[in-house]
């Protein structure tokens, strides 16, 4: 079976800076992307589950499709602020690159802005028609989104692991922690652990914040199979730590 993070004919890879592996930011960034590809692949399937009228469960999905999207505006935020600078400053042959990553950031996000009015209007009125343009929206948002989080693995990160540190890496992680409520942050812990093979999970979870993985094991584990089995009714809780 073909990974998911290969890269496609005709896509070329940023030049690498000589030097050490100064970080593992391919690695992390790939676990973070998967919640991510298995999230919007979810999104259209959880708008039709809701019935014409049905606002209670327009509000439940409403939520989550929220919080999404603000999980991946933030992740691009972070990226834009504390990566791509670095890169380019760093490692000037990667320019075409980096600004190539930018550009999709700034078209993810303009769909994101778009969507949101139909979004609101959605979770108000549970309007079966409403709600089937808006899960054709998301489905055109992750025609674009793979495209992004598949290139950005293959072509960008193993330029980055040369010149941005350890330290720099998690600081970019802790961008997207600061952004959100701690219970938002333990479930998406738990929807990240179990997107992602179990002999990748342990490791993941050391690089997380210690007061993260304390609340994770006190109420998040918890708090993620509620969430679960509130938006799948019915379906098997996939297993995390």
């Amino acid at each position: 079976m073909t990974d998911f993070f290969t890269m496609q004919p005709g896509e070329t890879a940023a030049p690498v800076p000589d030097g050490p592996l100064l970080c593992g930011g391919t690695d992390s960034m790939r676990k973070v992307h998967r919640v991510f590809l298995w999230g919007y692949d979810e999104i259209p399937g959880l708008i039709r589950s809701a019935g014409d009228g049905d606002t209670e469960r327009s509000a439940v999905v409403g939520e989550a499709l929220r919080n999404f999207n603000k999980l991946l505006h933030t992740h691009h935020d972070g990226e834009d602020e504390l990566m791509y600078p670095k890169l380019a400053a760093r490692a000037p042959a990667c320019a075409l690159h980096v600004e190539e990553m930018l550009r999709h950031h700034a078209g993810i996000g303009r769909m994101l802005e778009e969507l949101e009015p139909f979004r609101e209007e959605w979770i108000g009125s549970a309007s079966a028609a409403l709600g089937e343009r808006l899960a054709a929206m998301y489905e055109a948002l992750n025609v674009e989104l793979k495209i992004h989080l598949r290139r950005e693995v293959t072509e960008v990160m193993p330029a980055v692991d040369r010149v941005l540190t350890e330290k720099e890496v998690m600081a970019l992680a802790k961008h997207g922690t600061n952004s959100f409520s701690a219970k938002v942050m333990v479930g998406y812990l738990g929807m990240v652990l179990a997107t992602n093979p179990p002999e990748e999970r342990a490791e993941f979870f050391q690089h997380v914040p210690p007061p993260v993985r304390l609340a994770y094991r006190l109420v998040g584990r918890r708090l993620y199979r509620k969430q679960y089995a509130q938006l799948f009714p019915g379906r098997e809780i996939p297993e995390t730590l």
